[in-house]
């Protein structure tokens, strides 16, 4: 008898393993669960950049939906919080002393710090905070602590607004040239904090109990970096502390960062090169580690 056509009750042969994984591969699909090349990761990460800056927005103004006076909020809650430890350190506890322009000087410090410090808090459980996202979709993991500072920096925008209104104002309706070099700084911290967010977020996905430390060491630094008090005129107060200690608390990276900011808006600052090239060399050694180790744990984020 001639044969009409296929069997319809016989099963077509099952592709290979080697076969279907070809398959997959030549329709752009892979393998889940398995840490891509460091190049090709970079890559696809560069793809989402325009995601990452709609979820960065998103975060920012999904921060102040709820509220009656929305994203007001942006712009009170610096003043108000320059205006309590103004009241705090500069009047009660005297740490305006020696310090010209203290206004500027204190909320240039306490807006810089504040953008630093998501890096080691927020940033540091990205993924833990994301574990449904990380099951239900496919994306590179490090867009989870990039969006996070990403936020952070649109949401201090306004503090920084804020900082120029007041520093303009104290320093006799004048600002330096260097305010021009503000963003560059602004830049330069927030690459600083990208590397640390995605350090410190690898590190408590693996242990996290670390996670209830980053209070802690954040503020640990803020009493140490400056913030309200000039380092500078401590050591001089201080007089005879070993060089190695007043090197390390005048340029490890929150004082360095803090530093490099005020440089741009105070009149009565100097621009430092060492300032400059140690900020920078912080934000390139924090965002090449931390990348890297992030990346050599891109398989297994979201299992656990």
């Amino acid at each position: 008898m001639t044969e009409l056509g296929p069997d319809p009750l016989r099963l077509p042969d099952a592709l290979s393993d080697a076969a279907a994984e070809a398959l997959a591969r030549r329709h752009g699909l892979q393998q889940a669960s398995v840490r891509p090349g460091l190049v090709g990761y970079a890559r696809e990460l560069w793809s989402y950049r325009g995601l990452m800056w709609a979820l960065a927005r998103g975060e920012f103004v999904t921060a102040h939906r709820d509220n009656y006076l929305g994203l007001l909020w942006s712009v009170l809650t610096p003043l108000l919080l320059g205006a309590s430890y103004y009241l705090v350190f500069g009047l009660l506890l005297g740490t305006s002393r020696g310090i010209e322009h203290f206004i500027t000087f204190l909320t240039s410090g306490l807006f810089t710090y504040s953008l630093f410090a998501v890096s080691l808090t927020s940033g540091s459980k990205a993924l833990l905070n994301k574990r449904g996202m990380m099951r239900s979709l496919q994306f590179p993991r490090v867009m989870l602590p990039i969006v996070t500072v990403l936020a952070a920096f649109v949401g201090q925008l306004p503090a920084f607004g804020v900082l120029l209104v007041l520093a303009f104002w104290e320093q006799g309706w004048t600002l330096p040239w260097t305010v021009l070099l503000l963003p560059v700084a602004l830049l330069i911290v927030t690459t600083m904090g990208l590397g640390l967010a995605m350090l410190t977020s690898r590190l408590v996905h693996a242990v996290r109990d670390l996670a209830n430390l980053m209070p802690l060491v954040v503020r640990l630094l803020r009493y140490v970096s400056g913030v309200f008090f000039s380092v500078e005129l401590q050591l001089e107060r201080i007089g005879d502390a070993p060089a190695w200690v007043a090197a390390t608390l005048t340029y490890q990276p929150a004082a360095v960062s803090l530093t490099m900011v005020r440089e741009t808006v105070m009149t009565t600052e100097e621009l430092d090169p060492t300032t400059w090239l140690v900020s920078v060399g912080w934000a390139v050694l924090f965002l090449v580690v931390g990348f890297v180790v992030f990346w050599r744990g891109e398989g297994s984020y979201g299992r656990a």
